[in-house]
């Protein structure tokens, strides 16, 4: 059974409380029929970049699907709207969901972002997980801002190799930027899915199964990357769960309408 509840306020960004299942079934649907959708796995460093930032919160409030990708996402969703969600909708499982039934249909896969050497592990590791999944083209980021006509050569490069929906691993939040902007162009899903590239190219350790289950996973992480992660963590954690309490008694009205839409395009490589 699809659970698909529609989207949720939390702290202003809205999130859709859905399963697995009707993630990857709306991302199937529009690959069949050429759609454009856009889809991002937030946690709570995502949603907290949206609370902070206004134009952000405009990006993310506009995407076709966010995910509730970490637990205590998930967790606010069950706490504040009683959704009864029974898991989180990871983005790196999400992957591997979505490949699956991409395989299934005959739906090339196109890979955007990170490094051509992170790439080059993960198509040898989704071509033994799925030996009948087309990957249709990948391209790593230029780690800076690219040219109108770079963006446009991008677009064309994916629209020609065929593919039925895009992967972008680009790093929260330029990967939410890079589907907001690019959405109308290709028809097709574009899916943010945070560090699953990496994950799945063995080339950072995923938590243990039980500290995800209990939403420790970035404890996990920050002694793993201490120096990378720590503010993410040491600071909007805390900031979240404060925030997210005023919600909950009803002293602070978060109200997604205050998002600012973004005047100038930020033209991600």
């Amino acid at each position: 059974m699809m659970i698909n509840l529609g989207k949720k306020n939390i702290l202003g960004v809205l999130v859709d409380a859905v399963d697995y299942e009707a993630a990857a079934s709306r991302i199937i649907e529009a690959a069949a029929c050429g759609l454009p959708l856009s889809v991002s796995a937030l946690a709570v460093h995502g949603v907290m970049t949206g609370v902070l930032d206004p134009m952000q919160r405009y990006r993310l409030n506009h995407l076709d699907i966010v995910t509730p990708d970490g637990q205590p996402v998930r967790w606010a969703l069950n706490g504040l709207y009683k959704t009864g969600l029974k898991d989180r909708v990871y983005g790196p499982n999400l992957v591997m969901l979505v490949c699956q039934q991409a395989m299934e249909n005959g739906y090339p896969v196109y890979l955007y972002g990170s490094r051509p050497e992170v790439l080059a592990s993960l198509c040898t590791h989704l071509q033994n997980r799925f030996p009948g999944l087309s990957i249709a083209g990948v391209q790593p980021s230029l780690f800076r801002t690219i040219t109108q006509v770079e963006k446009m050569e991008m677009v064309c490069k994916i629209k020609e190799s065929g593919a039925r929906m895009v992967f972008v691993g680009l790093g929260c939040p330029r990967q939410e930027v890079w589907i907001y902007e690019n959405a109308s162009a290709l028809a097709m899903p574009l899916i943010a899915v945070g560090a699953a590239f990496d994950f799945h190219a063995s080339l950072i350790k995923e938590a243990p199964g039980w500290m995800q289950s209990i939403g420790l996973e970035w404890l996990f992480r920050l002694f793993m990357e201490p120096r990378r992660l720590w503010k993410r963590y040491l600071l909007l954690n805390p900031l979240y769960l404060v925030l997210l309490f005023l919600q909950k008694i009803g002293l602070h009205r978060f109200d997604p309408g205050t998002a600012e839409k973004p005047e100038i395009e930020l033209r991600y490589g």
